[in-house]
């Protein structure tokens, strides 16, 4: 990931679903890096839509999904992780959709090695230190008794007392696995409760670093993610960056908007081809 630098971290082989294009495959692969607490299969109905003339790669971010666990949550290493996707799956190169935690990875990796890079689209974060915590979610996950968990419908009312908005202990709760009357979590809380500085956080070793390729910044209207500040940031580091605003949508703007967000993204991708 550091080419030059001793304590590199090593990769971790990420799970992965590949979705072939549907014909002549005539540009660079997608891979897709989900953002905390989601998983690639957040992005398998519009990670198809895009499937028509590239293969399509839906990444499990480690500590995620069906991806291995480390205690090491640093962008640094999931850029190395996103570096060998690239390298295994996709012929050595290729555009990286970053969503949240997965856009900055998606950053990190663009920043340090660019010769990987065909483009970048970052849904929705920039390459700044935001000052919010998702500690909460974590805390109320780990506290939930995966004991009284026989069956899936066993889970939301044990969740309700902690974390009051309905759709968000859904999202959550699709990283709970119950098999045989058994229930687990597929995330490592441990790891990303450990780490939130870290996720939460940008690389101060990153912040001088220029990505000139490609690159393309969606955000939500109604997001408090991207402010003005935010993408003076981006700016900054992505000379070259577009930006485009999904109006009256939140930080999840490729599930609440997801025809807004394919067509926004596929009309960037064909100034590439």
């Amino acid at each position: 990931y550091f080419p030059n630098r001793a304590d590199t971290p090593q990769p971790m082989e990420l799970n992965v679903t590949v979705h072939p294009a549907q014909a002549a495959e005539t540009a660079s692969p997608l891979i897709f890096a989900h953002g905390l607490f989601g998983s690639g299969r957040n992005f398998t109905t519009l990670g198809k839509r895009f499937a028509t003339n590239r293969r399509v790669v839906l990444v499990d971010m480690r500590n995620h999904g069906e991806s291995p666990w480390s205690d090491d949550v640093s962008y640094r290493a999931m850029a190395g992780d996103l570096a060998a996707v690239i390298a295994s799956h996709c012929d050595g190169s290729g555009v990286v959709l970053g969503h949240s935690m997965g856009g900055k990875a998606a950053m990190a990796l663009a920043l340090t090695r660019p010769e990987l890079i065909d483009g970048i689209i970052i849904a929705d974060i920039a390459p700044v230190a935001y000052p919010h915590t998702h500690a909460p979610f974590i805390t109320a996950m780990m506290a939930m008794q995966l004991d009284r968990v026989m069956r899936r419908s066993d889970a939301d009312p044990l969740l309700a007392g902690a974390i009051e908005n309905p759709m968000v202990r859904a999202f959550l709760l699709q990283n709970l696995i119950v098999e045989g009357g058994k229930a687990r979590w597929r995330l490592n809380l441990a790891a990303l409760n450990a780490g939130m500085g870290d996720l939460t956080g940008w690389p101060e070793d990153l912040g001088t670093a220029q990505f000139a390729g490609p690159s393309f910044f969606l955000y939500g209207g109604a997001s408090e993610y991207m402010d003005a500040a935010s993408e003076q940031a981006c700016r900054v580091q992505f000379p070259t960056a577009a930006f485009h605003e999904i109006p009256d949508t939140g930080h999840w703007l490729h599930a609440e908007q997801p025809d807004a967000f394919f067509m926004a993204v596929q009309e960037w991708l064909a100034t590439l081809d």
